[in-house]
């Protein structure tokens, strides 16, 4: 068992990460670098995760990683910096609207300072860096692990400081022992459907739910393309498994669904299981962009406009090194069409819940 170092606690990933760690004895202890504003949601989540996992350790330290050194003082440091063994750097702003200049500060220079901190950690075993499949930004076809082409374009801010942030860990790799994860789009648990916030899928059902009074709910435009989404508990156990993995070691791994669904088919779906009736009907793609473009519609609709560059993208994500690696372990990840109904379940259940709902800009 080791000492693991966290940053983006208690964010969703993170926490249902540290309860893996735990769970599978891969840590004993964790010190998390907290933003003063979520030192009291921390504290309350440690104290849960510690309850559940008794003899398990999990440290707070005040910090900030847009900030040298992350805001941590070298007092502080000396006290933990030789016993951390895996680094995990999960912060990061992932909403798809968000504002540049906000975007490049937490995911481009806040990843820059946790490059250099890192380097720090005299006995680092292993830096996990969370990325995205979607550095990929608009390049279509097939794009491998392999890869970290720039681009001709991005579809919003949160893709290109990815990109940006990646690049930079890709650069740390000659420093560090490093993996970086890719993940497709998440959503909750595949077996209880749990989640902490309706974004990503959920405003396809936020949509359907707000016009499901009418007679019948048409078709958003005309797509062939595939839509990759994964559950959390795939990325976490995938992710769990990797970080002990010699062979993970300077790979950079596509943790995204190896069978995904047409966009189409997983609308159809989720009409399906949200209305007992199939859609029908069409609505052109153009003249929805339009509705979006007006904030009182997106709001009354719990949709980000964003959202829809993602039912005509046309990219695949070969994951071959990632199913390779966890075949060992006989991880797999779960069918989407097949575990929908507990996903849309859970949604039911707390779609009343404000906290639960994005704030759409």
């Amino acid at each position: 068992m080791g000492v693991h170092l966290f940053t983006g606690f208690p964010g969703l990933i993170s926490s249902q990460l540290v309860r893996e760690l735990f769970r599978k004895s891969y840590a004993d202890h964790v010190y998390a670098i907290v933003l003063p504003t979520e030192i009291e949601k921390a504290q309350d989540e440690s104290l849960r995760i510690m309850e559940t996992f008794p003899g398990r350790k999990i440290t707070i330290i005040e910090g900030d990683i847009t900030l040298p050194q992350l805001g941590i003082t070298q007092e502080t440091l000396d006290e933990f910096m030789h016993k951390i063994e895996v680094a995990w750097h999960l912060a990061a702003i992932y909403d798809l609207a968000v504002p540049r200049e906000i975007a490049w500060k937490v995911n481009v220079d806040g990843t820059k300072n946790v490059n250099e901190f890192v380097q720090l950690l005299p006995n680092l075993k292993r830096y996990m860096y969370f990325s995205t499949a979607y550095v990929a930004g608009k390049r279509e076809g097939v794009i491998l692990e392999s890869e970290l082409i720039r681009p001709v374009a991005f579809k919003n801010y949160y893709e290109e400081t990815k990109f940006e942030a990646e690049l930079l860990v890709e650069e740390n790799k000659s420093f560090v022992p490093t993996t970086i994860i890719r993940p497709g789009i998440v959503r909750g648990n595949s077996l209880t459907g749990e989640t902490k916030k309706f974004d990503g899928p959920y405003f396809f059902l936020n949509m359907i739910d707000k016009v499901k009074f009418m007679p019948y709910i048409p078709y958003v435009g005309r797509s062939n393309a595939v839509i990759n989404v994964v559950p959390i508990d795939y990325v976490i156990e995938a992710s769990a498994y990797i970080s002990q993995e010699p062979d993970a070691v300077g790979k950079t791994l596509h943790l995204t669904d190896p069978h995904p669904h047409p966009v189409l088919e997983v609308y159809r779906m989720m009409v399906k299981q949200m209305t007992n009736k199939f859609p029908k009907g069409r609505l052109p793609l153009t003249l929805t962009k339009k509705f979006l473009q007006i904030k009182q519609v997106r709001k009354k609709l719990g949709v980000e406009k964003e959202t829809l560059d993602y039912l005509t993208w046309k990219g695949y994500f070969d994951c071959s090194e990632a199913k390779k690696l966890l075949s060992k372990g006989k991880i797999k990840c779960p069918d989407f069409l097949e575990t929908m109904p507990t996903m849309v379940k859970y949604y039911n259940k707390y779609k009343h819940k404000k906290e639960y709902h994005i704030e759409i800009k």
